[in-house]
């Protein structure tokens, strides 16, 4: 099953997405978020055609007490307009501290700034859904 991973950002969504065994997830892509609602969901709709995406998980910023706070209360509504978008379940998963890995990765890959900032949004959506692959979240 092909999982397609999210991170939703004010200036940006990072989108990954699984190998088709629900095994691995790798990054795609970064959708500049400029006000365009339409453009970004029709290119979320594209990107789950093409890879014959079955299922979404969205990263659910939770603040470090594990209660929500505005910008968790905003990625629920965007799952609920992605799943009925996509007309495919969106599932909400715990991405505490995904950018701050994502950053720690790419320092590590001696990734410049300038890259690291054209990228950090993809890789944060890789380790989001590569989180709720580890945990057997595709195999539900």
């Amino acid at each position: 099953m092909r999982v397609m991973g999210l991170d939703l950002g004010d200036k940006t969504i990072g989108v990954a997405v699984s190998d088709p065994l629900g095994w691995t997830a790798q990054g795609v892509e970064v959708i500049r978020r400029d006000g365009n609602k339409a453009r970004e969901m029709d290119r979320l709709k594209e990107l789950a055609g093409t890879y014959g995406v079955e299922k979404v998980v969205l990263g659910l910023p939770r603040n470090m007490n594990g209660t929500l706070g505005e910008r968790g209360e905003k990625s629920k509504a965007f799952a609920l307009e992605v799943e009925k978008l996509l007309s495919l379940p969106v599932e909400l998963w715990d991405e505490r501290l995904s950018t701050v890995a994502a950053e720690r990765i790419l320092l590590e890959a001696d990734t410049s700034r300038a890259k690291r900032k054209k990228v950090i949004d993809k890789v944060a959506a890789a380790i989001i859904l590569q989180g709720y692959l580890d945990s057997g979240g595709a195999g539900r």
